[in-house]
C-alpha cells in the first residue's frame, strides 16, 4: 500500500510541473471581488469560478497613476511592462515591446483574440498592436495585418472597412488567406485562418439579445486553435462587465459575468479533458468602486452600490487551473503575469 500511493505521490507531482502546452488567457474587464460575488448570487449561488483551487491577486497601477486603465492594465499582462494609461504595447517611454501573442507566433504555436467588445479596443488590441494610444482604432487594426493570427471573433469591423484612408483591410486579409465573416454564422468554418467581426462597433449586451456569442466564440476559436500541434495562445474577453461598471448598473454586471463564466466552464472542460492546457482567468481592474449592500442566492437577486463611474484600484484575484497553476499563487504585480506566462509555455527559448 505505501509502495502505490508513492508510485501516486510521484505522479501527482510530475503533471504538477509539467509545463503546458496550450494558453487560454480570460480577461473579465473590470471584474473585481464584488462583480464576481454579483454574479455568483445572481446564478443562484454558484460560477464555474469555484472550480479552480489555486488563487492570487495582483496590484495594477499604471506607471503614471495609481488607478490602471484597460490599456495600460492589458499591455502589462502583454508585454510584462508597466506602461502609462493609453498605451497600447508600448513601454512608459513609448517604445513598441513583443507581446506574449507574437512569442507564440514566433514559436509556431497557433494564437487568437476573441471579445464581446471591438476588436480594436484596448485590452484585445494590447496584445497585437503597437500604438502611443488607444482611440487610434484604425492604426491599430491595421497592426492585425502584421502578424499571422489564426482566429480574430468581435466587433470593430468599421476599422477594418470603412477607415478614412478608404483602404478595406477586410479585402487584404482575404488576400492573406483569411475566412471573413461579417456575422457568427461559422459552424461550417472548423479550420483555417478566421475574421469574424460581428458588430459594426461594439456588440451588443446579453441584456440587449447577444445570446450565448462569446461562448460560441471561444467553443470556435479552441476547435480551430486546438488543431495546432505545437499549442495555442488565446486571449478571451468578457469586455462588458467593465461597462456594467462605468454605468452603476448592477444587473448590466452581473449578466455580463454571468455569461462570462459561460466561457470559463468551457475552457476549465477542456483544460480538464485536454491535460496540456493551463487556464488563466484575471481582470485588468475593478470598474465602479461596486459594493454588495444585499442578495438572495435563492432568488438571484443583487442589490449593489458604487462609489465612482470610473476604475478603482483594488487588487484583482487571478485564478489558474491546469499544468503550471501554482505559479499564480500569491500576491504579486501585474505584470509578472506575462512573466509567468512566458516561462508555462517556455517562449522566447530555443
Amino acid at each position: 500500500m505505501k509502495k502505490i500511493f508513492a508510485l501516486c505521490l510521484i505522479s501527482a507531482q510530475l503533471f504538477a510541473q509539467k509545463a503546458p502546452k496550450n494558453i487560454i488567457f480570460l480577461i473579465g474587464d473590470g471584474m473585481g471581488v464584488s462583480q464576481i460575488y454579483a454574479g455568483l448570487t445572481a446564478n443562484r449561488g454558484h460560477l464555474n469560478l469555484e472550480r479552480i483551487k489555486v488563487i492570487g491577486f495582483h496590484k495594477n497601477q499604471a506607471s503614471n497613476n495609481y488607478i490602471t486603465d484597460s490599456a495600460a492594465g492589458a499591455t502589462a499582462f502583454a508585454t510584462g511592462k508597466q506602461t502609462y494609461n493609453g498605451a497600447i504595447g508600448l513601454d512608459s517611454l513609448k517604445v513598441p515591446s513583443t507581446t506574449l501573442l507574437e512569442m507564440a507566433e514566433k514559436k509556431g504555436l497557433a494564437t487568437g483574440l476573441v471579445s464581446t467588445c471591438d476588436i480594436t479596443d484596448a485590452t484585445p488590441s494590447s496584445f497585437i498592436a503597437h500604438q502611443r494610444t488607444r482611440s487610434m482604432h484604425e492604426e491599430i487594426a491595421g497592426d492585425f495585418l502584421k502578424t499571422d493570427i489564426d482566429v480574430v471573433i468581435g466587433g470593430g469591423r468599421k476599422y477594418f472597412e470603412k477607415r478614412k484612408d478608404g483602404l478595406n483591410l477586410l479585402d487584404s486579409l482575404r488576400q492573406k488567406g483569411y475566412q471573413v465573416h461579417s456575422d457568427l454564422t461559422l459552424d461550417g468554418v472548423n479550420k483555417g485562418k478566421l475574421v469574424a467581426l460581428y458588430a459594426e462597433e461594439n456588440p451588443i449586451k446579453v441584456m440587449e439579445g447577444r445570446g450565448d456569442a462569446l461562448l460560441y466564440s471561444s467553443k470556435k476559436s479552441l476547435e480551430i486553435l486546438s488543431q495546432n500541434k505545437k499549442g495555442f495562445f488565446v486571449m478571451i474577453e468578457g469586455s462588458q462587465i467593465d461597462w456594467g461598471g462605468h454605468a452603476n448598473d448592477a444587473d448590466y454586471i452581473v449578466t455580463e459575468m454571468v455569461d462570462f463564466d459561460k466561457s470559463i466552464g468551457f475552457a476549465l472542460d477542456f483544460a480538464a479533458k485536454n491535460k496540456e492546457t493551463l487556464v488563466v482567468i484575471t481582470a485588468d481592474h475593478e470598474t465602479g468602486g461596486f459594493a454588495l449592500m444585499g442578495g438572495n442566492m435563492k432568488t438571484g437577486e443583487v442589490k449593489g452600490a458604487f462609489t465612482t463611474k470610473g476604475h478603482t484600484g483594488q487588487m484583482i484575484p487571478v485564478f489558474a487551473f491546469g499544468p503550471g497553476s501554482e505559479a499564480f499563487a500569491g500576491i504579486y504585480n501585474n505584470y509578472d503575469i506575462f512573466t509567468k506566462i512566458k516561462q508555462a509555455l517556455q517562449l522566447g527559448q530555443k
